[in-house]
């Protein structure tokens, strides 16, 4: 039991600070890859949401976001930003919790952009999350009557972890045109 809590703690710490030991010179394009491998997936687990990333004005995905905690909690990812399907960009997104909560979690998330408006609010970095907004979990149908908040729409979709989790928290977002 001690060493799979030891364990816990261990991963739980790799989730939080394997973005930022990740850095590389080809670090956007790997990005931009695996973002391309997230949409898939996010497709596959829900056909209907090809429909979304085809007809939304804009959309970012965040393939590899870590996420821990042990009592306060952390996640951060960087991610690829798309309008009208064409790369513009990348984002880093950053989530500070607090409450009952333990372990660690690896997931993707995907922020679809209703109008230009709610893109440049992200753009300017002006749109952050709080405990009340929900993100949608990717499933079979799960797309299939959901409404967008805000001009915002939110899915996300488990890779890997164990997290207990009953916690209030919010994201915040930095967007980077791209050179």
């Amino acid at each position: 039991m001690k060493k799979n809590i030891m364990n816990l703690a261990i991963f739980t710490w790799a989730a939080l600070l394997l973005p930022t030991l990740l850095m590389s010179q080809n670090k956007e394009q790997r990005i931009a890859s695996d973002s391309k491998k997230a949409k898939a997936e996010f497709i596959k687990a829900d056909g209907l949401m090809k429909n979304l990333f085809d007809r939304s004005y804009a959309y970012v995905i965040f393939p590899n976001v870590g996420k821990g905690a042990i009592g306060v909690g952390g996640a951060a990812g960087s991610g690829a930003v798309y309008e009208r399907g064409k790369y513009i960009g990348s984002a880093k997104m950053v989530q500070v919790s607090a409450g009952f909560q333990f372990g660690g979690q690896a997931y993707r998330e995907v922020i679809f952009f209703e109008n230009k408006d709610a893109l440049d609010r992200f753009q300017k970095n002006n749109l952050e999350f709080a405990g009340q907004f929900s993100a949608i979990a990717a499933k079979e149908g799960a797309s299939a009557d959901v409404k967008y908040r805000d001009g915002v729409l939110v899915f996300t979709q488990g890779k890997d972890g164990l997290m207990l989790e009953a916690a209030l928290g919010g994201q915040k977002f930095t967007y980077n045109a791209a050179m």
